[in-house]
């Protein structure tokens, strides 16, 4: 019997302390645990036969949101053009990450926010001052293992991870919702132990009983890229009539996102690089590993594109467009005569929704680099689009017997 089971089956009471308010919800089936209503708040309480009040429609205030862990932006723009989409402002409040170069980009693309995006979000000695109010929170945090074993201790097990520090600020600000992303390796690490813990945390500990996620492919929203991530998402009010974006485009291939002339000689291998790319992908294979580079059809789509090892082999093309073989880097082996290139950052920035030179500004490895450990701006939009719907027009959430998170365990547990 799971953690979460017990506590929607059992009568156990559950005390959720937000500040100075606390409220006991009895933990009888179909319970939604939220924090009761204050004279000048709304929340939505379900009882057992899944009746209750909605939360009124947030009027169309700004939203204020802040982006943490925020690379170069890509969360923070998928939700903006979503926003924009619906007529709804937004502003960015806060920004935190801790990667000089990422910074530096983030500051070239945003110009005009009042504050520094080089922020650590464990350092926060006051989120009220550091941010404000808060309507929504975006964050892609990293995935942490925290420790579970002995007592279950809910929010302090996540102590020393930097959910923890998410799960902190979600606590204090009270957003009216969030977008969480984070690699698809999450739902099975440590056994779904780990995402399980998460989505407790969130739905019982901090109330956002409307919590659930799911596993996007970039390749289902306009972009030839087959990369899965898993969104987490949740409403402090409402959350009943969000759902997650089906595909809205499966169709686009690598020949869509390949610049339309010749590109620089240096993004073509060198003869000694190429045979050492195939002499290392021929031991791999004699070990049954199936690891090295990959030279992908025009008509094919891109693998992830990730930021270490072979991430920029594993997505080669041949392109005999080159006009100049003259070779641009120290190496001294001459340009391959196959014609196998390296895809540009401009066409990385493509794969992941990005206008173009978006990176611009610094080296190639960095922009690789960044560009590898974004999102898909497509991706975020599409769900952000869902959000902003639902802030509009909350609807009641109702529980259910075998909800998301028990149908969550389950699929982390089959994986």
């Amino acid at each position: 019997m799971t953690f979460a089971w017990a506590l929607a089956t059992y009568g156990h009471a559950i005390q959720v302390a937000r500040g100075n308010r606390h409220a006991q919800v009895a933990g009888q089936r179909g319970d939604c645990i939220l924090p009761a209503c204050g004279a000048d708040e709304h929340y939505r309480i379900a009882d057992a036969n899944g009746k209750g009040k909605t939360a009124p429609a947030m009027d169309d205030h700004t939203l204020r949101f802040i982006d943490l862990f925020a690379g170069i932006g890509g969360i923070r723009r998928g939700f903006e053009l979503a926003c924009a989409q619906h007529g709804r402002p937004s502003e960015c409040v806060y920004t935190a990450d801790i990667e000089p170069f990422a910074c530096e980009i983030y500051r070239k693309n945003y110009p005009h926010d009042s504050h520094s995006p080089l922020n650590d979000v464990t350092r926060i000695d006051d989120y009220g001052q550091a941010m404000g109010r808060v309507d929504v929170v975006l964050a892609g945090f990293p995935c942490q293992a925290f420790s579970i074993a002995g007592a279950k201790r809910g929010f302090e097990d996540t102590r020393g991870t930097l959910f923890f520090d998410v799960a902190k600020i979600i606590e204090d600000r009270k957003p009216q919702a969030f977008i969480l992303e984070n690699v698809k390796g999450l739902v099975m690490h440590r056994g779904g132990r780990t995402l399980r813990r998460i989505l407790e945390v969130l739905r019982y500990d901090l109330g956002y009983a409307s919590t659930q996620f799911k596993l996007l492919n970039s390749l289902d929203f306009g972009v030839p890229q087959h990369r899965e991530r898993i969104y987490i998402v949740g409403f402090r009010d409402g959350g009943g009539g969000f759902a997650f974006p089906r595909p809205t485009d499966s169709s686009k291939r690598i020949r869509d996102i390949v610049e339309p002339g010749p590109v620089a000689a240096k993004y073509y291998l060198s003869e000694g690089y190429l045979a050492a790319a195939r002499a290392h992908r021929a031991r791999h294979e004699a070990k049954g590993h199936g690891f090295g580079y990959e030279i992908r059809s025009w008509d094919d789509y891109a693998a992830a594109i990730v930021c270490g090892g072979m991430g920029r082999e594993r997505n080669l093309l041949r392109d005999d467009r080159i006009v100049d073989r003259t070779p641009q880097t120290h190496i001294r082996s001459p340009i391959n005569a196959e014609n196998v290139r390296r895809m540009t950052p401009i066409e990385w920035e493509r794969l992941q929704g990005f206008p173009e030179h978006w990176t611009e500004g610094v080296a190639d490895t960095h922009r690789y680099r960044l560009l590898g450990n974004s999102v898909t701006v497509n991706v975020v939009k599409a769900v952000a689009d869902q959000l902003v719907r639902e802030l509009k027009d909350p609807q009641m959430f109702k529980p259910t017997e075998h909800g998301q998170l028990e149908l969550s365990y389950e699929l982390a547990a089959s994986v």
